[in-house]
């Protein structure tokens, strides 16, 4: 119980430095809020696509199957050239 009184003097002194801080008088112009908007976006397109990877790497773990690999669809029309060696 030694920290009671320790917590009980931070937390007063926080508050009272928080009261008697001055006013910030500052200006923001137009472009500032776009910036913020962006920025907003692109930290929520971050965390969308990290999701996303990071949920089928788990999926696949469950299945225990290896990730597939996409093809390209060249690769799918195209004839194999060992296959008429033979």
């Amino acid at each position: 119980m030694k920290t009671r009184p320790t917590k009980i003097l931070l937390t007063t002194a926080l508050l009272a430095m928080g009261g008697f801080s001055p006013s910030a008088f500052a200006y923001l112009d137009p472009s500032t809020g776009s910036m913020i908007l962006s920025a907003i976006v692109g930290i929520l397109a971050t965390a969308g696509l990290a999701l996303k990877t990071y949920w089928y790497k788990l999926k696949t773990l469950f299945k225990g199957q290896k990730a597939a690999q996409p093809e390209s669809p060249a690769a799918e029309s195209a004839p194999a050239a060992n296959s008429e060696a033979d």
